[in-house]
């Protein structure tokens, strides 16, 4: 079975590959404190990069990402190649895609790519250099892959289990929006899936359906075992909202959906959770985390 090496340490979806992968013989390296020329790729078969600088609330300057996101992908692939890795996979994201075209159009894995953040741009500057490194002997796969959730997530899911925890009454009542998620363990199986057929090209990663603000909240209330009341906010609020914190509005009401019909059919692959069987999963994990910290 192949020897994977993950890049970047500590990552909420390196973590959980490591735990859910069948592949055994994983190792992680911190690129912080080891230059890609110094790494021995040649005990490795894949490489699967993780690091990254993703959205951050302090400001962080734009050649930052640049150079984190591009061009130390790049130097790391570029010297896997040099030391005989025949598979490099790289987690991209769905954010290349951009926001400001449509947000109601679904997007596939052969739409055009229009980033509009530094997040995305710096991705997508990644993903076109890779390509060109990929040959008969070297694979390049790129993984557009939408926001991950699951045991031990942090950042904007992790707020929203706490805010539902708390607050019984929440402003969701007409949040009927369409948006792609995917849970850490169909995210890990996919990965699996792509190193087990060595399959190279653009694949994008999301649960099987996307689904609305309003039925994540109602799944996680349920799980938390929370009784709420989602009140629908009228239409000049709704306004004021926009105006006031667009990107969070757009978050919560706007859509986002995909369809990765190509990757599914590629890899003849098959959902092991739903989405909701993987939210159940998360809230569960949360509330056994809870306890132990009480414990202690």
């Amino acid at each position: 079975m192949a020897k994977v090496l993950i890049t970047g340490t500590n990552s909420f979806i390196g973590t959980n590959f490591r735990k859910f992968s069948s592949f055994k013989d994983v190792d992680s390296i911190s690129l912080f404190k080891n230059k890609p020329e110094d790494i021995e790729f040649s005990r490795y078969d894949v490489v699967l990069h993780l690091a990254a600088i993703v959205h951050q609330s302090k400001k962080i300057p734009d050649e930052e990402y640049y150079y984190i996101n591009r061009d130390l992908c790049l130097r790391v692939a570029e010297n896997a190649k040099k030391s005989g890795i025949k598979h490099f996979v790289f987690i991209s994201t769905l954010k290349v895609y951009g926001e400001s075209v449509s947000t109601n159009m679904v997007r596939n894995e052969k739409s055009e790519c229009y980033p509009d953040d530094i997040y995305g741009k710096s991705k997508y500057e990644a993903e076109l250099a890779l390509k060109n490194l990929e040959d008969g002997n070297y694979s390049v796969s790129i993984i557009r892959s939408s926001l991950v959730y699951g045991e031990g997530v942090k950042a904007n899911m992790l707020r929203m289990i706490r805010l539902i925890e708390i607050c019984p009454v929440l402003p969701f009542g007409n949040a009927n929006n369409n948006r792609s998620f995917i849970y850490i363990e169909n995210l890990v199986n996919l990965i699996d899936t792509i190193i087990q057929k060595r399959s190279s090209g653009i694949f994008i990663a999301i649960d099987e359906k996307a689904i609305s603000t309003k039925q994540l909240v109602v799944f996680i209330a349920r799980y938390l075992e929370r009784n709420i009341h989602l009140i629908r906010l009228p239409p000049f609020l709704l306004n004021v909202w926009n105006k006031l914190s667009p990107g969070t509005f757009n978050r919560l009401f706007g859509s986002l959906e995909f369809d990765n019909s190509i990757t599914i059919s590629r890899l003849n692959f098959h959902y092991p959770y739903s989405t909701e069987e993987g939210i159940r999963r998360m809230v569960m994990s949360y509330k056994t985390s809870k306890k132990q910290v009480n414990i202690c």
